[in-house]
């Protein structure tokens, strides 16, 4: 009999799934990986004819299939050496598990096999690191295939190499087997992860110039230290060390070093398997300077001249390989603004060894100028073509200009309506002269719902939410609906812009709102007691055009119902008290229409309205009020930004802006602002980083008395926080600046949408009339023994404000005289008639607690903060979180260490 080498298992019962059920079927088996031996055959005595030939065995497999994978066939003749090829072919095919010859005396040959068994489950265990659903996309085995020892050790083969990108080179996997009935077997690959081998060390041979620290600061590849903990580039990748290597090359050549070349690179694994040594090994070579640098142009349009002198190296200067790469971009650039599409800009190197100089000539090939052919748009499913047309600054049968490719690449992006790093590719037309431009978009979400929570110490709790649609069916318009609500403000906004009013190039726009907001103080037991309450209801229309690619020009005109008036409570006999919130509150009451008419002229080169990088835009803006309605001023604003991208993913950006508005209004009377307090600016988060909502500038605070010095009678301020009330105030002037570094992260953490960044902000608010406050109160003198008045615990007493109520003398339930607290101003209340008194006897008032008004913060002082943020594309939405750090602030302003606001796309 000629055999096979079959795979070795025990078969049991079937049983139940899980692994206690595994357990219970059958020992696992170990799959060998090596490859089994090639079936020897018996010779016969002599060479024979295969006078009959059947199968046996064959389960699944058809008998003719079996036979197919042999030569053998009736009426041939056969020998020894046919038979053991026999035998390797059914072994090539991987089907069977088993296989032999018999009848080889006769002649009449039968094939015994037994099929290989078909994968039950295929089963991952001992994996933590990689998840099984990305371990099973890698494999080939699975269920309801037909098992062979090849498939498994492939598949071992892709796990470890799984592993292996993720630095952990002592994982292990042992692929093992568990039969079942009906020649079904369960395959488990036990895996042992081990832990990531780390770099534990990078040494580098043969630099001289720079040390080995410097070096190894250009490498993506880090030693692992401590403080490297979160790190994901500490681990071993093959593909960072080629990268590494490029690295190392590109720095060389940027500082002079033209012949600078690794010689080997070598990645040492410990015996542990836990750490690897890398070693570089590098040749330095000379250090050359530029020589003397040409340009060579075949287009007649250029004057070689004076394109060389344009570069950004000159002669004597230390070679640098960037510079060159620039220039032939420059180059390109440049050629492209004239029309030439398809320039061929080829440096070409003379080195002198023995002077150390690196002439170099950039030679420009002739070329044609070019035309626009044809441009096409796809991947847009929801965006109209022309939405996106229009942003384009060629049209087809336009000479080709690469500054204008380059800016219809910038309105693109700037629309948000597709991902990011959009180009327009461009490709040969039909004729040398033609260039075919190709707008590859792809869409993303482009309605957003934003939530912000917050915590004020005015205000408490804060939720904010606003949803936008900003391309609304699909046809670059604008909707967005807000709403902002507190224990004591309410609002909800509603917008529409239209950017192209009939296809043409200008922009309209509607805003509706009304804004509901409850100002407050604090009563003695810390409880808030409502002031005033402010409501405006209106609208707004807008429109714009542009005047050139970057100047635009906007008009605007609205119009808005205020309310502004006082909680029944705090009214005495139908007027309000300032004793009780503020003679500056009593002021602003009242109901006014306010009319105004406003323009913007704006200016904007930024290369993204997203997240530029280049760039800046400047706008001025003058609103006058008083076209019919009850207010009239004048209000003006600037702002500006500019951007700057430092390389390699550094950001610098400043931001400043201004404003002032000046009443047209007769002054109404001393103390009081010509300007009304809604009308004014205010300044706190989110604007100034590092202050609460209208944390910054003049604001009112009043701060209760509390005991004091008998002796003395000195009055003493609470130290309580809630007893008392801040009231911002407003001002007519402000100026606020920033200037943020946006400071990249590795690529894990770009992956993860993670931006941080740090800045320093400087502002103030200021420039309103002084208001005239209650600032002390008198001493409570005893009219029956002529002396100042103290409480019970000694401390003195003062004359607060009236409150409305009084305090009767009765006689109690003992027949002693008590005191009761009344509303009767005389005499005693009425217990069978409610509301009413009985008597004449005078009663005497009580007066609340007496307070401190200070007017503090109007100063045009700086303000000063610092702090850092974290802009992060989380799963759920954009979310912003900032710490930032008052180091200047000035007496009365309110600071807040810790913002933060979330939102979501749809």
């Amino acid at each position: 009999m000629l055999a096979g080498t079959p795979v070795l298992a025990q078969r049991a019962p079937a049983q139940p799934r899980g692994a206690a059920a595994r357990e219970a079927q059958g020992p696992r088996v170990s799959i060998p990986q090596g490859t089994p031996a090639a079936p020897q055959a018996v010779a016969p005595d002599a060479a024979g004819t295969i006078k009959s030939l059947r199968v046996e065995g064959s389960q699944r497999i058809e008998p003719e299939t079996v036979l197919s994978y042999t030569k053998l066939r009736v009426g041939i003749p056969y020998t020894a050496e046919t038979l053991d090829q026999a035998l390797k072919d059914l072994q090539a095919s991987e089907l069977f598990a088993d296989f032999s010859i018999s009848g080889v005396e006769t002649g009449n040959i039968v094939l015994r096999i037994r099929e290989n068994p078909i994968i039950n489950r295929v089963i991952l265990e001992g994996n933590k690191a990689i998840k099984s659903d990305k371990i099973q996309k890698e494999i080939k085995l699975a269920p309801r295939q037909i098992f062979t020892r090849t498939a498994v050790r492939a598949d071992v083969s892709r796990i470890i190499e799984l592993y292996r990108r993720q630095g952990r080179f002592a994982a292990v996997v042992e692929p093992k087997m568990v039969s079942l009935d009906q020649n079904r077997v369960d395959i488990v690959f036990e895996i042992t992860e081990g832990a990531k081998s780390k770099v534990r060390q990078i040494n580098i041979l043969g630099n001289e110039k720079f040390s080995d620290d410097e070096l190894r600061g250009q490498m993506a590849t880090k030693q692992s230290r401590w403080f490297r903990l979160l790190s994901s580039n500490t681990s071993y990748d093959q593909d960072r060390l080629n990268y590494d290597q490029q690295k190392l090359r590109q720095f060389y050549l940027t500082q002079g070093y033209a012949d600078f070349r690794v010689t080997s690179a070598v990645a040492e694994l410990t015996p542990d398997k836990r750490d690897f040594i890398i070693t570089y090994v590098v040749e330095e070579g000379k250090r050359y300077k530029f020589g003397d640098v040409t340009v060579d142009s075949e287009i007649r349009d250029f004057d070689n001249k004076a394109l060389a002198a344009g570069l950004p190296m000159k002669k004597g200067d230390w070679y640098n390989a960037k510079m060159v790469e620039d220039s032939v971009d420059k180059l390109s650039q440049t050629a492209g603004l004239f029309g030439y599409a398809f320039t061929d800009v080829e440096p070409e190197f003379q080195r002198d060894p023995e002077t150390l100089t690196m002439g170099i000539n950039f030679h420009i090939g002739q070329a044609q100028r070019t035309y626009v052919e044809r441009i096409d748009i796809n991947g847009n499913t929801q965006t109209q073509d022309k939405v996106i047309r229009r942003e384009m600054r060629l049209a087809e049968g336009d000479a080709f200009n690469d500054f204008q490719i380059k800016r219809s690449q910038d309105r693109i992006n700037s629309l948000g309506f597709f991902q990011d790093k959009f180009e327009i590719k461009r490709s040969p037309g039909s004729a040398p002269d033609r260039i075919l431009l190709e707008a590859p978009v792809e869409e993303k979400p482009t309605g957003q719902l934003q939530l912000s929570a917050g915590y004020s110490s005015l205000e408490r709790f804060i939720i904010q939410a606003n949803i936008s649609q900003q391309n609304f069916r699909g046809k670059g318009q604008e909707l967005r609906l807000g709403v902002n609500y507190s224990a004591y403000s309410k609002s909800i906004e509603a917008g529409f812009t239209e950017p192209y009013l009939f296809d043409k190039n200008i922009a309209v726009g509607v805003d509706v709102f009304r804004r509901d907001y409850n100002a407050f103080n604090f009563t003695n037991n810390g409880d808030r007691n409502t002031t005033y309450n402010q409501v405006s209801t209106g609208f707004q229309v807008r429109s714009g055009v542009p005047l050139t690619e970057y100047w635009s020009l906007s008009g605007r005109y609205g119009l808005s119902y205020d309310e502004v008036g006082l909680d029944s409570s705090l009214l005495t006999n139908g007027q309000c008290n300032p004793a009780q919130v503020g003679r500056y509150l009593c002021e602003q009451l009242g109901n006014r229409w306010t009319s105004s008419i406003g323009t913007s002229l704006l200016y904007n080169s930024l290369n993204s309205g997203l997240r530029p990088t280049a760039g800046h835009s400047l706008s001025f803006s003058v609103d006058f009020a008083g076209l019919g309605g009850d207010v009239k001023y004048v209000r003006g604003q600037f702002k500006g930004a500019k951007y700057w991208g430092l390389g390699k993913g550094f950001v610098f950006s400043t931001l400043g802006e201004g404003g002032y508005i000046h009443s047209l209004e007769k002054s109404r009377g001393p103390g009081i602002d010509p300007v009304r307090i809604i009308d004014r600016f205010y300044l706190g988060e989110p604007n100034f980083r590092g202050f609460d909502i209208r944390g910054v500038g003049p604001r009112i605070r009043r701060t209760n008395l509390t005991t004091g010095d008998p002796a003395s009678g000195a009055q003493l301020l609470s130290t309580q926080r809630n007893d008392g009330f801040d009231d911002a105030l407003g001002g007519r002037a402000y100026y606020l600046a920033r200037a943020e570094l946006e400071i990249p992260l590795g690529s894990g953490a770009r992956e993860l949408g993670l931006r941080p960044s740090i800045y320093a902000q400087v502002g103030s608010l200021f420039g309103i009339t002084r208001p005239i406050i209650n600032q002390t109160f008198d001493r409570y003198i005893d009219p029956k023994t002529g002396q100042p008045g103290v409480n019970a615990d000694g401390s003195p007493t003062f004359l607060g404000p009236l409150t409305g109520s009084y305090i009767a003398t009765t006689t109690g339930s003992n027949g002693a005289p008590t005191t009761i607290t009344t509303t009767c101003a005389a005499g005693l209340p009425d217990t069978n008639t409610p509301g009413t008194c009985i008597g004449t006897t005078p009663n005497q008032p009580i007066r609340g607690t007496p307070y401190v008004e200070e007017f503090l913060g109007n100063s045009a002082k700086p303000r000063l903060t610092v702090g850092f943020g974290v802009n992060w594309t989380s799963p759920f939405g954009p979310l912003r979180i900032d710490i930032a750090k008052a180091l200047i602030k000035q007496k009365g302003d309110d600071n807040k260490l810790i913002t933060f606001n979330v939102g979501t796309q749809f």
